[in-house]
């Protein structure tokens, strides 16, 4: 029988508000704990002892990732086609508290360049730990349907789908061999994830859809290879570079820098070895 003793009730009601109050404050801190979780950057991964291979990296994009992975003590491997662009990102690295750079000038659509950079990387300074395959063009001057078009579609395909290909199949080759946990990143576009109507644009929009598609393939390759090597594509907006052409058509227009590229790659660095993200957009 229900107790009618005002001092039983009175416990009763303690005892149910107590454990109300109790399920409320677990429920807060677990929210409050999965935002944070979600919220936060994971713990920077320790890149002072890795080497970086950046293609493209004499200008742009590519020469501030190889200053900001410089900074953080990693030994950065500029490749470049324009020889002179490279030896100015590597002493403006060397320069800055003496930071260990390497340069190398290849054309990533030339096959034998590619294997032989990469060997020679190999041996002068050893197995590449990350990849971060940002060499990219865009060829303007041209529409898909302009008569004589094909030398400056070919350059486009060759230089961001054949060019990523190759540099990374050189790169995992010598990380599978070592049993490197290594990372590939590939710096893709938003327009490799919808069509954008930006005048003469051509071949580039697909060139960039290829790199989307790949970047699946290898994963599922390096998987089935039994590596933990990892990769990922990064697709940011417009970012304020000098393939952005001055004029109107981008007045205006919200744009990232090459530092917020940068950090998207940081962070993707940053996860745990059981974490894999595949795409950043």
């Amino acid at each position: 029988e229900a107790s009618n003793n005002p001092a039983v009730v009175a416990y009763n009601a303690v005892l149910i508000l107590f454990d109300v109050l109790v399920f409320l404050v677990k429920s807060v801190y677990i929210t409050v704990r999965s935002i944070v979780e979600m919220v936060m950057l994971p713990p920077a991964r320790d890149v002072s002892g890795d080497i970086v291979l950046i293609t493209g990296a004499g200008h742009g994009m590519g020469k501030n990732l190889a200053l900001q992975y410089a900074a953080l003590g990693t030994t950065v491997v500029c490749v470049d086609v324009n020889e002179k662009t490279n030896s100015e990102t590597v002493a403006a690295i060397k320069s800055a508290k003496g930071g260990k750079a390497f340069g190398f000038t290849c054309d990533v659509t030339n096959r034998q360049q590619v294997v032989d950079t990469c060997k020679k990387i190999k041996e002068q300074v050893g197995v590449v730990s990350i990849l971060i395959n940002n060499a990219g063009i865009a060829r303007r001057s041209v529409t898909l349907v302009s008569p004589g078009n094909t030398d400056d579609l070919r350059a486009v395909l060759d230089t961001n789908v054949l060019g990523l290909v190759l540099c990374t199949r050189e790169a995992f080759s010598s990380m599978r061999a070592r049993g490197v946990a290594g990372h590939v990143i590939n710096v893709n576009s938003i327009l490799g994830h919808k069509y954008v109507p930006f005048l003469n644009l051509n071949i580039y929009g697909a060139s960039k859809y290829a790199v989307t598609a790949i970047t699946e393939t290898l994963r599922n390759d390096f998987r089935d290879a039994d590596t933990r090597v990892k990769v990922t594509s990064i697709s940011p907006g417009i970012v304020r570079t000098e393939m952005v052409p001055e004029g109107d058509e981008f007045a205006g227009t919200p744009m990232l820098e090459a530092e917020d590229v940068a950090n998207a790659i940081l962070y993707v660095l940053g996860t745990p070895p059981h974490v894999q993200v595949h795409e950043l957009i």
